[in-house]
C-alpha cells in the first residue's frame, strides 16, 4: 500500500483512472464482438434465404424443362419421347436439326456451387434433379402449387425438382442424395451429375 502523501495523490488518481479507462475498454470490446457476432449471423442467414429462392427458382427451371422433354407435344411436331442421358440436350436438343431450348442454360446447385445429384430411370435417363446439400432448409411450407412436396422437408438434398407422370414412373421428394421414391412401373436410381456445368 502505497503511503499517504501529497505527492502520491495524483499517481493514485492515474491509477485509477487507467483501470477503469481498461474495464472501460474491456467491456466495449466484448459488445462489439456480440455486436458482430449477431450481425455476422444475421447475414449468414440472409444468404442461406437467397440461396434458397435461387435453388427454388432453378429446380423449377429444369423441372419445367424435364416437362417439355419427356411429354413432347407430338401433333404440334414434336419428337416422341426419348431417352434422355445428359442435361446439356435440355440446352440444346439434338433431336432437331434447328435451335430448339428447353432449358435456357443449365445451372449449378446454387447451395454448394457444384452439380447436381440426379435420378434417373431405368427407360428415360434423367427424370430430376435435386441439391448435394444437407443444411437443413429455412423454408418450411408455403410452396408453390406444383412445388407442395418439398413441403417440411429435413435437407436441401430432398428438394426433388422433377418430371412426374401417372401410372408412369412417379418420383416422390425424399430420400436424399443417396436414393428416391417411386411409385408405378420403371425403376428410378439417383447419382451424382456427370456433367460439367459451367454456369454460375
Amino acid at each position: 500500500m502505497l503511503p499517504s502523501s501529497p505527492f502520491l495523490a495524483p499517481m493514485k488518481s492515474s491509477l485509477n483512472r487507467n483501470g477503469f479507462t481498461y474495464l472501460m475498454a474491456l467491456m466495449l470490446v466484448m459488445v462489439m464482438g456480440i455486436m458482430l457476432g449477431a450481425v455476422g449471423q444475421s447475414w449468414k442467414t440472409i444468404m442461406q434465404r437467397e440461396r434458397e429462392e435461387e435453388l427454388i427458382f432453378r429446380g423449377r427451371q429444369i423441372k419445367e424443362a424435364l416437362t417439355r422433354w419427356h411429354k413432347p407435344n407430338v401433333a404440334r411436331g414434336g419428337h416422341v419421347r426419348t431417352r434422355l442421358n445428359d442435361l446439356q440436350d435440355l440446352v440444346q436438343d439434338p433431336r432437331t436439326l434447328t435451335t430448339k431450348r428447353h432449358l435456357r442454360r443449365l445451372y449449378t446447385d446454387p447451395m454448394t456451387g457444384k452439380e447436381w445429384a440426379l435420378t434417373k430411370d431405368s427407360v428415360w435417363g434423367i427424370i430430376g434433379v435435386a441439391s448435394t446439400s444437407q443444411a437443413k432448409p429455412l423454408k418450411a411450407g408455403g410452396f408453390p402449387d406444383d412445388l407442395l412436396e418439398l413441403s417440411d422437408k429435413q435437407r436441401y438434398s430432398d428438394w426433388l425438382f422433377a418430371y412426374t407422370t401417372t401410372g408412369a414412373s412417379q418420383v416422390g421428394g425424399t430420400g436424399g442424395a443417396g436414393g428416391s421414391n417411386v411409385t408405378g412401373s420403371g425403376s428410378v436410381r439417383r447419382g451424382t451429375s456427370g456433367n460439367r456445368m459451367g454456369f454460375q
